[in-house]
Parts: C-alpha cells; sequence; structure tokens
C-alpha cells in the first residue's frame, strides 16, 4: 500500500511524502461468514498515524465515509472522541459491534505525554554563522562520506557549482528529492577531525541560548 501525505513535517525531522503500511489482513480483517466485511477495510495503523499526528486527547473525529468504523476503533482506543457518519445499515451495525469492545489504550498516558513535544526554538542557519559555530566561506559536506561540498555564504546559504540557496534547497538540489539539510550536511570538528551533522551545532545554539534566557531571567527577578 502506497499512501501519499503532503503535510507532516516538522522542526528537524521530516516524514516521508510517500507512508507504506500493510494492507488490512489477519484478525484485524472483519469478515461475516468467512467473507470480507467490507472491501476496501483500512489498517488501523494508518489511522493511529494519522489520529496521533494531527489531534489532541479529548479532541473530535470526524469521518463522513465511517465504513466499518475503524477511525472510531483508533480515537476510542487512543482518547478522542469520534462522529462517523455511513448509510450503509449493515456498516453501522458491525461498526457498532467493534467499537463497543474497545478500552482505551493501557499506554495512553505515555502516548499523551509523547505525541505532543514542546516545540524547541528555531534556529536559522544564519544563526550559526552569527554566533561563530560555522564561519563565511567553511566547506559543507553532503553526507558523513560523501566528497559532494558546498560553501557557506554571508547570507546564511550554501553554494554547490553554480547553484545558491538553503541548505534543504541545496541538499534537495543534490539528491533530487526533499531533503533535511540539518541531517545532511556535515562539517569537521576540530578536536575529532571527524565529519559531524551540523544539526549538532544547532543544539549546542539551542542549549547555549536557553541557558542565556536562564540567565536573564534571573537577572529580571533580582531587580
Amino acid at each position: 500500500m502506497k499512501l501519499v501525505n503532503k503535510g507532516d513535517r516538522n522542526e528537524g525531522t521530516q516524514m516521508r511524502s510517500d507512508w507504506r503500511l500493510p494492507l488490512c489482513t489477519g484478525k484485524e480483517r472483519l469478515k461475516v461468514n468467512g467473507e470480507k466485511a467490507h472491501p476496501t477495510q483500512k489498517p488501523e495503523s494508518l489511522l493511529e498515524r494519522v489520529i496521533l499526528s494531527s489531534s489532541n486527547p479529548d479532541d473530535i473525529i470526524l469521518d463522513p465515509f465511517f465504513g466499518t468504523g475503524t477511525t472510531g476503533t483508533v480515537a476510542k482506543k487512543f482518547g478522542r472522541h469520534w462522529i462517523g457518519i455511513e448509510s450503509d445499515a449493515r456498516y453501522i451495525s458491525i461498526a457498532k459491534k467493534r467499537i463497543d469492545i474497545i478500552t482505551p489504550d493501557s499506554a495512553l498516558d505515555v502516548i499523551q505525554s509523547a505525541e505532543r513535544p514542546i516545540k524547541e526554538k528555531r534556529i536559522p542557519f544564519r544563526s550559526l554563522i552569527e554566533k561563530g559555530y560555522i564561519h563565511e566561506g567553511q566547506v559543507l559536506y553532503f553526507g558523513r562520506y560523501d566528497n559532494t561540498q558546498a560553501i557557506v555564504l554571508p547570507n546564511g546559504q550554501l553554494k554547490y557549482e553554480e547553484f545558491t540557496g538553503s541548505i534543504h534547497k541545496v541538499g534537495s538540489n543534490i539528491q533530487k528529492a526533499p531533503c533535511n539539510g540539518w541531517l545532511a550536511w556535515y562539517y569537521i570538528e576540530q578536536d575529532s577531525g571527524n565529519r559531524e551533522p551540523i544539526d549538532l551545532l544547532r543544539k549546542k545554539l539551542r542549549k547555549w541560548l536557553a541557558q542565556e534566557n536562564m540567565i536573564c531571567d534571573y537577572h529580571k527577578e533580582a531587580l
């Protein structure tokens, strides 16, 4: 199964635009008298990914094509409310029986705390130059072992051959596919001489900024 999702993207990681999930088979597949209860029953793993990535506990999930209730089953399992719309009385009956036996997941508390992490402060690549973590004219390498190189420009962009752009756009131009530049580009760490992802420098800068904010807050309280 190949399912296309165009919107899932977050800071630091980027979910692939293609979701590859197994078909609904085995015990999960609902059957009546040995026949499939619904010809296009969706796998619960698909709805789990959609619901957990786009809603919070106690939100209401609407499915206007409810079928045999996969959306309602997963919504109830993960502490969401649901509204289902279905015209086929046979499917409605199957969905009701299916959802009635569901109890909220025993790991719900863990899932609730993990599914909406605290949003970290956004760090533009240019900030690494301004704070001295990266320098104008420095060479960055595309991958830990690849010899493809780009030059850091004063405005925070990279220059690769005749192409100029952000760390993401240049990386995308090289691999002809979407690219998370923070993980794709590497610098030479002076102490070890090893290549390290520039995301490591972003984390260092984010930590330094957090410490600076704590110091500022302390001084404000002292005044």
